[in-house]
């Protein structure tokens, strides 16, 4: 038994049978598609529940959607989120300020749950990367210009959320 376990041992490895089997393996997998992107010119699908750079959204009209109702401020579990309001000359309130610090921000997507105009939204726009910190604290301009820029897809996103809300 000794023997016939050795001899085996033997001939697999003079043989170089390890070799041939990933050799074979390598050349299976040589000609069928590749699962990898060449990321900087193709991008993958992303899904319509992806949460990346916030944004503050508008109406159709221009007007700005957020009603500083402040429960985005209020839900934030990072406390990214600072409302400043003012009230309009109809009784109604709109912002003044509205900053969200990206650096506190852990994408949680409360913010865009707990807003019940879908004013603030994280949105598809995943490379945001920039050389300083300051760069990363959102005012209320940034956010409505990074609204703009998306509202197609933001729109999109939110139409085929809603039956899972």
């Amino acid at each position: 038994m000794i023997q016939k376990h050795n001899l085996r041992y033997f001939f697999k490895y003079l043989l170089w049978l390890d070799f041939f089997k990933a050799f074979a393996l390598a050349f299976k997998y040589f000609f069928k598609n590749k699962a990898t992107i060449n990321y900087p010119y193709e991008k993958g699908r992303i899904s319509p529940r992806f949460r990346g750079e916030h944004a503050l959204r508008r109406y159709a009209n221009g007007e700005e959607r957020c009603i500083a109702c402040k429960l985005c401020e209020a839900v934030c579990p990072a406390q990214a989120i600072v409302i400043d309001a003012e009230a309009r000359e109809d009784g109604s309130r709109k912002t003044t300020r509205y900053d969200i610090d990206m650096t506190k921000c852990i994408y949680c997507g409360f913010c865009q749950e707990a807003c019940p105009v879908d004013a603030i939204v994280e949105g598809p726009n995943f490379e945001y990367a920039t050389e300083t910190r300051e760069e990363l604290f959102y005012n209320k301009e940034k956010l409505l210009e990074n609204g703009d820029k998306w509202e197609h897809v933001l729109a999109e996103n939110i139409k085929m959320d809603a039956p899972y809300r």
